[in-house]
């Protein structure tokens, strides 16, 4: 699924990790708190083709959390009508993944296949409840289930409930068929954007009792609303109508508040250089955003332009 939805769901992940965890646990019923580690891989892998150079496949996720014992996961995000060749794409990507990470000693080598998922955006009639591998081997035949998670199952109340806050931006999926409807009636749009309003609110009240970052909160919004321009990008009124309201929101979210962050967990952990280690975290992770200018991320984090530039050219030389 190589489109802005793709890059939605790999940007709230890699840049607000502890998002993800709420996720796994209610797709493989996992009692992790969110104090773990979690700690990612590459996503791009090689495939060995008979006849033909090697094929490069790209994971949406790949990672380990270090719980009581640690486990890999992949989660795959997906848009599009199940083609019924998406378990070919899957077990590619397992398999890679496993041999990338496989160990040989003597004469043994040992592979560890991932807990894989597939989050689906939108769900049909021939959308599954769930997928399954069977592998037929010569030591026997192993199988197992692999879980679907349908945003469209749920509601509002579920998302903020069991704090599955990484499904926000991709919220508006629920009511993609209702565009035309919205387009062209004023109170049917009103009524949506008032459930925009109750999202962020409830954004402002998790930040507020300190489950949220600023960060976190900034980049849920932001996210919100590049998935809204995408989708409703044939409905102006919808488009504009909760787009702006996300705009907005942005503005009035002064990442000033990142830096108070910073500069309290700075205290409370007793770290004089911890308050500047979070201004330069927070500014490159906007800088890799691409979506500031230099000017604004030195306004947001309370650095200087010069010291943004500098970042910025160790990002290049990296590179």
């Amino acid at each position: 699924m190589g489109n802005i939805y793709d890059g939605v769901f790999r940007t709230i992940i890699n840049d607000c990790q502890k998002l993800i965890i709420p996720v796994i646990n209610e797709i493989f019923g996992e009692a992790y708190t969110g104090e773990e580690e979690i700690r990612f891989f590459p996503n791009e892998h090689f495939l060995a083709q008979q006849d033909e150079a090697n094929k490069e496949r790209i994971t949406d996720t790949n990672f380990t959390v270090f719980g009581k014992v640690p486990k890999k996961y992949h989660v795959e995000c997906e848009s599009s009508l199940p083609d019924g060749k998406i378990m070919i794409r899957l077990f590619e990507y397992d398999a890679q993944i496993a041999l990338d990470e496989g160990e040989a000693t003597e004469e043994t080598l040992t592979v560890t296949f991932p807990n894989t998922a597939v989050l689906y955006l939108r769900s049909y009639k021939k959308t599954p409840d769930k997928m399954k591998y069977v592998i037929v081997t010569p030591g026997g035949t192993v199988q197992y289930d692999v879980p679907v998670m349908k945003v469209q199952a749920y509601s509002l109340d579920d998302i903020f409930e069991k704090r599955l806050l990484m499904l926000v931006p991709f919220y508006i999926f629920s009511h993609e068929k209702s565009f035309p409807e919205y387009n062209c009636n004023g109170q049917k749009l009103a009524g949506l954007k008032a459930e925009y309003q109750e999202i962020l609110e409830r954004l402002d009240g998790l930040e507020q009792q300190g489950e949220i970052g600023a960060f976190d909160k900034r980049t849920i919004i932001e996210l919100s609303g590049d998935v809204m321009k995408e989708i409703a990008r044939k409905y102006e009124n919808v488009r504009k109508g909760v787009g702006d309201m996300m705009s907005g929101a942005l503005i009035e979210t002064s990442a000033r508040a990142i830096l108070n962050q910073g500069i309290s967990q700075g205290i409370s952990q007793g770290i004089s250089q911890g308050i500047g280690q979070n201004q330069r975290e927070t500014a490159l992770r906007m800088l890799k955003r691409g979506k500031m200018t230099m000017e604004e991320i030195a306004e947001d984090t309370g650095l200087t332009v010069a010291e943004v530039e500098q970042l910025s050219d160790s990002l290049c030389s990296v590179k």
